[in-house]
């Protein structure tokens, strides 16, 4: 657990802010690479994942931003309205589950909305090495767009393109027109919206190889609420036990009322903090951390989401 200033607070856009974090009492902050997030326990209990969005070369701060969201569980909304200049607050080192691939060839950054962030440090980074990249970010209109006027600073003049659009026939057309061919050792870097990257994924699937194309998910959308939501008893093989988990309840939520100690953060199925091991039964897989195959091997589950498909499920717990 680190312990961090807060040092400057910026409107960048309708509902978006930016916070600067400094390292409390002139500690130093640990190195982070672009793509990175980092937990900030907004209060005890209550742990949210922010991409950083400064340049991995500014070591001497932490750049993050957050978008108000309406149906806010606490995290967006206690920032947005409580947090202020000179604030300390608990946060959890770097990790980058996202990471930027040394580049083979061009770098095709395409962002959504509050989904620029981890992208922003990217081509901050790209920039400063001087890698061929270009930077394609999807808005409603200017008021929306965090960063704009940075990114249209003249050092990024041909690199990025502002799109302020939001109908998928529109948005579709364009992306046809930017994927149909792919150069030579290429990557895509995709971050937003669940049905804006789905469109993406979808519009670039002839022509990019999957593991040419690589995502960053806020949270599981509509996969963790999708499907049978019925009843199952949960087995805990080390720790002894058998609970109930109701079609209302998570299987992280049953053991916390248990007192069965279990770490999550975003509680959406992204970030792999809940992750645990399955002994017996078939999971029913609502995240989007765990790879398909990974998924398939069924000895893993994200317990914040998934579920059972088997009246038991045991646990390696």
């Amino acid at each position: 657990m680190l312990k961090a200033r807060v040092v400057a607070i910026r409107e960048e856009a309708i509902d978006i802010k930016s916070f600067e974090l400094v390292g409390a009492d002139e500690e130093a902050l640990p190195l982070f690479t672009p793509g990175s997030h980092i937990d900030v326990h907004v209060a005890p209990g209550l742990v949210r994942q922010y991409s950083l969005c400064n340049a991995p070369s500014e070591t001497d701060c932490y750049r993050i931003a957050v978008k108000r969201e309406s149906d806010s569980r606490g995290g967006s909304s206690f920032l947005h309205s409580s947090l202020c200049v000179g604030d300390v607050i608990e946060i959890g080192a770097p990790r980058n589950n996202f990471a930027l691939k040394p580049p083979r060839g061009p770098v095709l950054l395409v962002g959504a909305g509050i989904g620029v962030t981890p992208l922003l440090s990217m081509a901050l980074h790209l920039q400063e090495e001087g890698a061929a990249y270009s930077l394609h970010y999807f808005t409603r209109s200017i008021a929306h767009t965090a960063f704009h006027s940075l990114l249209s600073e003249r050092r990024f003049l041909g690199r990025v393109d502002f799109h302020y659009a939001t109908e998928p026939d529109a948005v579709r057309a364009y992306l046809r027109r930017l994927l149909w061919n792919r150069p030579e050792g290429a990557e895509l870097y995709l971050c937003g919206p669940r049905p804006f990257m789905d469109l993406v994924e979808s519009t670039a699937a002839s022509t990019w190889p999957p593991d040419s194309v690589h995502l960053e998910y806020f949270s599981a959308g509509t996969a963790a609420l999708a499907g049978p939501r019925d009843s199952f008893i949960i087995r805990l093989a080390r720790t002894g036990g058998e609970h109930l988990v109701g079609a209302d309840q998570t299987i992280a939520g049953v053991l916390r009322d248990a007192g069965v100690a279990i770490e999550t953060s975003c509680e959406q199925g992204v970030c792999g903090t809940c992750l645990t091991g399955v002994l017996s039964g078939v999971p029913d897989h609502r995240d989007v951390f765990l790879t398909d195959e990974e998924q398939a091997a069924g000895d893993k589950i994200m317990c914040c989401v998934s579920r059972a498909k088997t009246a038991v499920l045991e646990l390696d717990i």
